[in-house]
């Protein structure tokens, strides 16, 4: 069909030219007119070409609006070939997960599995130039899981660049008491890393990013203040996501600014970390 009408489109200019070629030597060779002759030959490949060149952007445009059409109406019309009702549920439950991470997309958000979500960390980590500022749940992953691991091996190459890096636990004060939990915390304190602790109790569990109430999983890391990665509240398909947005980095540094409010300082103690102000009291 589509070769028929391409030679129809051929055809027709053929056609045309043939007619102004013949109506301006009918001019010249009949009438004798050679001016009219000249000016019939010369309208009418201008006529020609004008024709040609419309007839060229409708179908370009028809093209385009074939694909669009085809692309709106791929997944209701792949839908509509699904007979078995519970295909059509499945179908129905992909559909929406599917609409969620467009929504995501459209706010500048790139939704990342596990791996993807550690190494773009470690990409980020490894490119920054200035400061990072990340807030971290206090867990013992940091010196178990192989992802985790090899990204707090970015964090060591960036703070043997010179990179300022300020990480604020969220715990509570029992766990402080904890072993595992003090090989984590005295690795990052003699690794030149800046460890502060915000208490769970001490935070609600909502708090107010950019004018909305939203749940934190307080597990997210701001590079130069120019992108990025955050921990899902829930759990998913996706573990996390990435922004460069400025209006979205613009809402987690406020959020970091508020539990930079409310973290305490460490200091070391009898190797142990301890709170900073509970140091000073000693002390005196």
């Amino acid at each position: 069909m589509t070769n028929m009408n391409k030679k129809i489109h051929d055809m027709a200019v053929f056609i045309e030219f043939l007619a102004g070629s013949g109506m301006a030597i009918f001019f010249h060779m009949v009438l004798q007119n050679e001016l009219a002759a000249y000016l019939t030959f010369g309208m009418g490949i201008l006529l020609s070409l004008v024709t040609y060149l419309v007839r060229e952007d409708i179908a370009k445009t028809k093209s385009e609006l074939f694909a669009q059409y085809h692309q709106v109406h791929a997944i209701p019309f792949a839908l509509a070939q699904i007979e078995d009702a519970e295909c059509q549920a499945k179908a129905n439950e992909l559909v929406a997960v599917t609409l969620k991470n467009i929504a995501l997309l459209q706010q500048g958000y790139i939704p990342l599995d596990e791996m993807d979500f550690y190494l773009e960390g470690a990409r980020l980590a490894d490119q920054t130039a200035h400061r990072i500022k990340a807030v971290d749940p206090l867990s013992c992953s940091w010196l178990s899981r192989a992802s985790v691991i090899n990204f707090y091996q970015s964090n060591l190459r960036a703070a043997a660049r010179g990179i300022q890096i300020t990480r604020i636990f969220v715990t509570s004060r029992e766990d402080l008491l904890d072993p595992e939990v003090q090989k984590v915390l005295l690795a990052q304190y003699r690794d030149n890393i800046e460890v502060r602790l915000a208490f769970r109790d001490e935070l609600p569990s909502t708090i107010d990013i950019g004018g909305s109430d939203v749940n934190s999983s307080f597990d997210f890391a701001i590079y130069d203040e120019r992108a990025v990665t955050a921990v899902f509240a829930q759990t998913g398909k996706y573990h996390g996501r990435k922004t460069g947005q400025h209006g979205e980095v613009a809402k987690y540094l406020h959020l970091y600014e508020r539990l930079e409010h409310s973290a305490h300082p460490v200091g070391l103690e009898n190797e142990r970390i301890v709170l900073a102000n509970d140091q000073v009291a000693l002390a005196s």
